[in-house]
């Protein structure tokens, strides 16, 4: 097929690449030269594991197309995917601007009968908004040209996006029209060739299926979060505590890590964004709400940790920490919302001076960060160690998960590490003579 795809960020770049790499001819459109200029060099402006690979082979065999002109992307396209950013607002609503700029754009200049795929995460009634902007700007002109609006919502794990689109768990198809499902069932038939993976339902059943997951998942992160909490202050191990909850298949394993909160580009503000919907028709989402404000306490746990352990030493102002991990998660390079900038936030704010490092985000932290103060971005993961007051473990990066323990221990200038990720065990910690706090956990002392 010809499909065009209107957004290069984690989602609209994945598709691009993943689209054509099963034999489609791929058409990708964004409004910044720059970041198009990069993408025809075949170099990806994000870091996304395996995307770079896929850009350059499809590029190359001149299934990938990259162009500032949504005119020329949309020529010969018969599908057509949204997947612009959709920010969080002022006041906690998704902010459409961009899609709505798109959906614009699309009345303005198409020629030909489209199918509009909204894949951007949007709130309900979204397609309903995009239809009527398209049939608005047809009216403008004077024309008469087919098209339907579908709603097509992303799963997609930001370090792992490239396996989760070519080995889609399901795909949603939002779509009232019998001819636009079997389009898209078409289209994504290749990525389900071992299953049945196409869930056909209402378009407003799409849009409030991609919230509803991301809210549960969100909700068994603060779940156990609020477990941890609860081990820590009558002596359970919370490590103990999910394998016993975790092996319920009920349950199960997944989600249920105790940490520092959840951070990115998705669980806080499709938490938000539904909160806001929910409000919008008269409801109060108490235990979404809920999943909100457990998380935005959880991000300042480690930091209270350490606080709390300076405080008879005099206080954190004038220390050093080194810090390991910034982006929100392993694996890429975000730093959105991530529980590592209230880490620093806090302690720089009481005059701790905070030495960091992370793998990968080390760039995009210092363009974001790199104004504050006490705060330094540093680039060696051990080097850093030498003369901090304590080490912070913030994101399970895998060379952070078996380190060289020895080394950590002669470099810091005492032996303390707190583990906002418990990726490590007390027991060993204890013999390699460590002072040793984690989350959920009885501190090694």
């Amino acid at each position: 097929m010809n499909v065009c795809i209107v957004g290069t960020g984690y989602v609209g770049l994945v598709s691009a690449a993943c689209f054509a790499e099963m034999g489609n001819r791929v058409a990708c459109v964004d409004v910044n030269p720059k970041v198009i200029e990069t993408l025809k060099a075949c170099k990806v402006h994000i870091y996304e594991p395996g995307l770079e690979e896929l850009v350059r082979r499809n590029t190359e065999q001149d299934r990938l197309h990259f162009t500032t002109s949504l005119e020329e992307g949309m020529a010969d396209s018969e599908v057509l995917f949204i997947t612009v950013g959709t920010p969080q607002a002022d006041d906690g609503t998704c902010d459409l601007s961009y899609v709505e700029a798109v959906a614009r754009e699309i009345g303005q200049r198409m020629t030909a009968p489209k199918i509009v795929v909204d894949k951007s995460t949007v709130p309900v009634g979204t397609a309903d908004r995009v239809r009527a902007i398209i049939a608005e700007e047809l009216g403008k002109r004077g024309v008469d040209i087919p098209f339907d609006v579908v709603s097509n919502p992303e799963f997609l794990k930001e370090g792992d996006a490239v396996g989760d689109f070519m080995k889609p768990d399901r795909v949603i198809v939002g779509s009232d029209d019998e001819n636009s499902a079997k389009v898209l069932g078409a289209l994504y038939a290749p990525f389900a060739r071992s299953r049945d993976k196409l869930i056909v339902m209402g378009v407003r059943s799409a849009e409030m299926t991609k919230y509803a997951a991301n809210c549960m998942l969100a909700t068994k992160i603060s779940f156990i979060n609020e477990i941890a909490n609860i081990c820590e202050r009558v002596g359970a191990d919370v490590s103990e505590v999910r394998m016993g909850i975790g092996s319920d298949s009920r349950i199960g394993y997944s989600f249920i890590y105790p940490g520092v909160g959840y951070g990115g580009s998705c669980f806080p503000k499709d938490v938000k964004a539904l909160i806001s919907t929910a409000g919008d028709h008269g409801y109060d989402a108490r235990l979404i709400r809920s999943v909100d404000e457990v998380n935005n306490a959880q991000k300042h746990v480690l930091a209270d940790k350490i606080i709390a352990y300076f405080a008879e030493q005099g206080g954190v102002a004038g220390r050093t920490l080194a810090l390991w991990g910034i982006a929100f998660k392993a694996n890429t390079d975000d730093i959105r919302e991530a529980s590592s900038i209230e880490v620093i936030k806090d302690l720089t704010g009481l005059g701790m001076r905070v030495r960091a490092f992370d793998p990968v985000a080390g760039g995009r932290a210092r363009e974001e960060l790199g104004h504050l103060p006490n705060l330094e971005i540093v680039d060696n993961q051990y080097e850093m160690l030498a003369g901090a007051d304590a080490l912070a473990v913030v994101t399970d990066w895998n060379q952070f998960r078996n380190p060289e323990f020895a080394r950590i221990r002669a470099l810091l200038a005492a032996p303390v590490v707190f583990d906002g990720r418990n990726l490590y065990q007390p027991a060993r910690m204890g013999r390699e003579g460590f002072a040793y706090f984690s989350i959920g956990r009885t501190p090694v002392l």
